[in-house]
């Protein structure tokens, strides 16, 4: 009886989590994919035939690609050289270094454009410092004569951990015995790099590329705050308006949707390659790593202390606009206060985005606790027919971007419940929070998967002869044991939904219901010190997520790096 009782309940479980998602994830993406073909006249190629046909909409598209193409790129060129000097080098300071890599990924780069623009502006502080050196005659219009500039730069900056991560474990992974035998044969350092350590190192370092390439491809805030128009992403954005009446909007969402999705697939095929090929490292000795000279050293620590100057440049630009009483036509501001602050959490606008963003940021992080664990449970303990398929439906956010969600929650939701609370013209809030934990659901899966994988069935059997129930074996059990897991996943989570871009500038229309990014994003184009009230917004976001990072950190330790990583 017991055992038919288990098997209904988990069949219940599958059931459950699947109709969840289906609702919520795959429901709004066809939506979107099917209105791509159909308005009021009936099945029609007119709105996916214009993206390449008519000149503004292919402009964004080729716009769209450059940008993904040149951050990846760059991403390339920053973390190459990084992920080798980490994996095979050992150089004092390393740890502190390596604790570091994180560090830019604690301000989105929509806030960074904030301050950015104050320093690559026609009147800023890049173009005074030239001007008083003697370099230039008259103030340079950084962004408007170079408009990928900020964009690229930004982009790169936040994304360069994403693929070092990947890149790294990667580098890691190789096994030693392939390069030496490589080297007893008469090949050069560099040769066995470029023709044996490169290829076996290429499935991961394609997994980051590929991640890299599908959020630069998908990024909605920051050429928005540059003011660069004809993308994908903000043409998107701007046809929300004309979400029920012009199928055009869908159209875009479809191209962007399956260029992610053909970026996700070819990363989890490099994954699955990796782990055939790239991993036989792990059946040899571990590599000892080699010490660095202390010239090597010096080097190496000037180097990185040029990286992280770059890229923390950003979020130093934000605390001093948010500091900075005057800031126009000087190296540095000219007068500090700390009025902007105590402006950023006591106006009306501020307040009530903060005490949103907090609502929907728990409410989020509660749905992600509990379906995070569910499905970690069903993968790794219960493995049922068909758990891969849904491991892998509960890693799609990664492919599928929030303006694809948050475009589609519009266009199916709107008026199918009207009056409720699952009606996001009258209040956005519930789909607010379920896209927020839609969109960081993989973060809780992957954190509760890899503690369930460490903690021995052992326990949980000997609970099970004891008499317990299964639900008090999972409540006295499990869960202490998981603990730490599901308080670092769920820290992420509220922390990284606090900041979510896409989906709250697309689905919170009103200001009663603004999040924080809507509310940052609504003053910059305000006056009397918008700008500087904004930054504030964005210093107090950077402290939020800095605490969380350091704190998941210390949870997780080394394995923090796979919350970040494909497969």
């Amino acid at each position: 009886m017991s055992v038919r009782r288990g098997r209904g309940s988990l069949r219940f479980l599958v059931a459950a989590v699947g109709a969840f998602l289906a609702v919520f994830l795959a429901w709004p993406v066809a939506h979107a994919a099917r209105r791509a073909f159909v308005d009021r006249s009936g099945f029609t190629w007119t709105y996916v035939a214009s993206l390449f046909g008519e000149p503004s909409q292919a402009q964004a598209v080729w716009m769209t690609f450059r940008i993904a193409v040149l951050v990846t790129l760059a991403c390339v060129g920053v973390t190459l050289p990084l992920a080798w000097l980490f994996a095979r080098r050992s150089f004092s300071g390393k740890t502190l270094w390596s604790g570091l890599m994180l560090a830019p990924m604690i301000l989105p780069p929509f806030v960074s454009a904030v301050g950015l623009k104050m320093v690559f502006a026609r009147c800023g502080a890049l173009s005074t410092l030239l001007m008083n050196l003697g370099l230039t005659q008259g103030p340079v219009d950084w962004l408007g004569r170079f408009p990928l500039l900020g964009i690229v730069l930004l982009e790169t900056l936040h994304l360069f951990p994403v693929m070092y991560l990947n890149l790294v474990a990667a580098l890691a992974n190789v096994d030693p015995a392939l390069e030496e035998a490589a080297g007893n044969l008469g090949a050069a350092p560099w040769r066995v790099f470029r023709r044996v350590t490169l290829p076996l190192a290429a499935p991961g370092f394609f997994a980051g590329m590929a991640l890299v390439f599908i959020w630069s491809f998908t990024e909605l805030g920051t050429p928005l705050v540059f003011g660069l128009r004809r993308v994908l992403p903000v043409m998107i954005y701007d046809r929300v308006a004309e979400v029920g009446t012009n199928s055009e909007g869908y159209a875009q969402v479809l191209f962007v949707l399956i260029v992610a999705a053909a970026g996700f697939w070819a990363a989890k095929r490099a994954t699955a390659r990796r782990r055939d090929v790239g991993t036989l490292g792990r059946l040899a000795a571990l590599r000892p790593e080699q010490p660095l000279s202390r010239l090597g050293t010096v080097v190496a620590a000037v180097c990185l202390t040029a990286l992280f100057a770059v890229a923390l440049l950003p979020h130093l630009s934000v605390v001093l606009l948010a500091v900075s009483r005057r800031w126009f036509l000087t190296v540095w501001p000219e007068g500090f206060t700390l009025a902007f602050f105590r402006q950023a959490v006591g106006s009306d606008l501020t307040r009530a985005a903060l005490i949103n963003s907090l609502g929907l940021s728990l409410g989020a992080t509660g749905i992600d606790l509990v379906l995070g664990f569910a499905i970690a449970w069903i993968c790794v303990r219960e493995r049922p027919r068909g758990a891969d398929w849904l491991d892998a439906a509960a890693m799609l956010p990664l492919a599928v971007p929030g303006l694809v969600i948050a475009f589609g929650y519009l266009g199916c939701f709107s008026g199918a419940f009207p009056g409720t609370w699952l009606d996001p013209r009258r209040n956005p809030m519930l789909l607010l929070a379920i896209s927020y934990a839609i969109r960081r659901l993989p973060y809780m899966v992957r954190s509760a998967h890899a503690g369930l994988e460490q903690v021995s069935r052992t326990y949980e059997e000997a609970a099970a002869n004891l008499g317990a129930s299964p639900l008090r074996v999972i409540r006295r059990v499990t869960l202490p044991l998981l603990s730490a897991n599901l308080l670092a996943g769920a820290i992420l989570c509220f922390s990284f939904s606090m900041l979510e871009v896409s989906d709250s500038l697309i689905l919170a229309q009103a200001e009663e219901f603004y999040p924080i990014t809507k509310a940052i994003y609504t003053l910059m184009d305000s006056l009397e010190n918008g700008v500087n009230v904004a930054a504030a917004l964005g210093v107090w976001a950077m402290l939020l997520l800095g605490t969380a990072m350091l704190w998941a950190t210390a949870l997780l330790g080394r394995r923090i790096g796979q919350m970040f990583r494909i497969g």
